[in-house]
């Protein structure tokens, strides 16, 4: 299936992606470095692709040998990283870096950073849904068709 959209910019949404590193790191990070990251996440929504990229690349050398950080378990001898968490947030930037500006890179299409728009459309999808819970499968399928139809999703 992916190859059947393989020429169809994909666009992560920035909110969601903001949302995953605070899970990583809470809202209120204690150690320097994750603090650094927050605030660095902080900027996505208005910066460029470059700065963003830039940025992040900056903090992953500063906090490197601190990402690296092994801790060893007493009782088993085996060694495990310090700040899981931390490392996790990074990567997970780091990997969806291609991604998060797709709406940089293809300006021209007019794709927006997030996915706030539709979000806000599946939430009335689902309270009127929630108001005929008694309609059955096909019913729903019928009543979720002529949804979409109506708001040109």
């Amino acid at each position: 299936m992916v190859g059947a959209f393989k020429d169809i910019p994909v666009q992560l949404c920035q909110f969601h992606q903001v949302a995953t590193i605070r899970r990583y790191i809470t809202k209120n990070p204690k150690t320097p470095a994750s603090i650094e990251l927050k605030l660095h996440v902080a900027m996505l929504k208005n910066t460029d692709k470059e700065s963003f990229e830039g940025g992040l690349k900056m903090w992953f050398i500063k906090w490197e040998s601190f990402l690296n950080e092994r801790t060893i378990n007493i009782e088993t001898g085996k060694s495990y990283f310090t700040h899981k968490r931390l490392r996790s947030a990074y990567r997970s930037l780091n990997t969806n870096m291609t991604w998060l500006f797709t709406w940089y890179d293809n300006y021209e299409l007019n794709i927006p950073n997030t996915t706030n728009m539709i979000d806000g459309h599946f939430s009335d999808l689902k309270n009127k849904l929630r108001n005929h819970n008694g309609l059955t499968k096909e019913r729903k399928i019928k009543f979720i068709n002529e949804f979409l139809r109506a708001k040109r999703i």
